[in-house]
Parts: C-alpha cells; sequence; structure tokens
C-alpha cells in the first residue's frame, strides 16, 4: 500500500465510493438485504474514507450519539491495518466533538480487533442480519 490516509468523507460528494465499499462488503460478500444496510442515519452521520492514494478502500460513520458503524474494508486490503486506522481516525473525531464514550455492535468474530482499540464487550451474542454481533463500548479518559 502506497500512501494510506483516512479523511472525513461527505455523504453526498463521496457518496459513490461509500456505496462502492459497503455493497462489496456487507451485501455482496455478507448477504445483508440492501433494505437494512441503508438508513436515514447515513444522511446525518459523519462519514470516513480510507484511502490508498485516492482509491477508497474502506469506510465508517460516526453517529452523533457517540456509536460507531458500518465499519468496512475490501476485500484486497484487509490484514495491512486499515480498519485500525480509520477506528483511530473515528475515535478521535468522537473525542474531538466531546463523545468520550463510543459504542458498536461488532460482529462476534472482530470482536478482538475492537478490544485491541480500547472498546468492551457489554452484551450477550444477538443476531444482527443473520450475523452474530455483540454490543461494545470504549469509554476515552
Amino acid at each position: 500500500m502506497n500512501n494510506l490516509h483516512v479523511r472525513v468523507a461527505d455523504w453526498q460528494k463521496d457518496n459513490a465510493d461509500l456505496r462502492r465499499i459497503r455493497e462489496a462488503v456487507f451485501i455482496a460478500e455478507q448477504s445483508v438485504p440492501p433494505e437494512l444496510e441503508w438508513d436515514d442515519e447515513d444522511a446525518q452521520a459523519i462519514h470516513f474514507l480510507a484511502l490508498d492514494d485516492d482509491y477508497a478502500i474502506g469506510t465508517a460513520r460516526l453517529l452523533p450519539d457517540g456509536h460507531i458503524g458500518r465499519v468496512s474494508v475490501l476485500k484486497d486490503y484487509r490484514g495491512l491495518k486499515v480498519g485500525e486506522a480509520l477506528l483511530k481516525a473515528v475515535i478521535a473525531e468522537a473525542e474531538r466533538r466531546g463523545l468520550t464514550r463510543q459504542k458498536l455492535s461488532a460482529q462476534v468474530h472482530a470482536a478482538p480487533f475492537y478490544e485491541r482499540l480500547g472498546f468492551s464487550i457489554v452484551s450477550e451474542e444477538f443476531l444482527e442480519a443473520g450475523i452474530p454481533h455483540v454490543d461494545m463500548v470504549r469509554q476515552s479518559s
């Protein structure tokens, strides 16, 4: 990877990239129904794009209540610290906005990744879109 960086995205201007990544990861790979992937919260969320040079390879969103979601990295870029860079940017933005408590619903297989970034599991396992998840919380110091 030549030049990994993360920036705040504009839902309108960057919509094609945001949709391309989420459709590839959630709808195509994980069979999440499109009606569950797209919601009204996208319009109010702060979106993030991870880029390799100018090519968008990952995304995440932050809701006004500190909920982090739609964390996704294209398959060919997994294992290269893209998710970590994304989450660190989201957490920094949340803290900048005074959101000292961040929360997310993690796919169970990804829980150890989030734990390494300071999140703790706070729920029993549950199904969301047919995929096992757990709720996780991170409290900034």
